[in-house]
């Protein structure tokens, strides 16, 4: 069997939605997909509103930690497949060199976090991004990876984004 494809998500804080693209992929991955997240500029705590969001669809929120890319770009760190940024913010900062050469993508989303208003305003915003990178996760974890070249896996990839 073949080792599960590790993907990372990079937010700038990660405290929302890389957090949430972390639990969504580990959740859906039925070990074919493990799943991290990381952030340029980690702000330390999970949102609550995010934790909330993923309690409410059944999925699991133990262990959930804001922590900083550095730990995915060291020498012995996990080997990725993909690198793909869940905020506008994180795609245009200057990462770390990437082991391993993986395939990476932006697929930003409105911060769910910027939202005021009313805690259903806040709900919603919150929905509405999990229901996003939930459609998002599921299209990459439906590629026939096994069967196609870097070059293709980084085109469909990236192009995810668009759906």
């Amino acid at each position: 069997m073949q080792e599960p494809y590790s993907v990372l998500f990079l937010c700038t804080a990660n405290s929302a939605r890389s957090i949430m693209a972390e639990v969504i992929a580990n959740h859906l991955g039925r070990g074919r997909f493990r799943a991290f997240s990381a952030g340029s500029h980690p702000n330390g705590h999970v949102n609550p509103w995010a934790v909330e969001t993923l309690r409410n669809a059944g999925m699991p929120t133990a262990g959930l930690r804001s922590k900083g890319w550095d730990e995915f770009a060291a020498p012995d760190a996990v080997p990725l497949d993909f690198i793909i940024t869940v905020c506008d913010n994180a795609a245009g900062e200057a990462c770390p060199v990437w082991p391993g050469m993986p395939a990476t993508a932006d697929w930003g989303i409105p911060d769910p976090a910027a939202v005021t208003g009313s805690d259903e305003e806040k709900r919603s915003a919150f929905r509405d991004a999990m229901a996003t990178l939930r459609r998002r996760i599921e299209l990459l974890m439906a590629l026939p990876l096994d069967t196609l070249d870097r070059l293709s896996i980084q085109e469909r990839v990236r192009r995810i984004a668009a759906r």
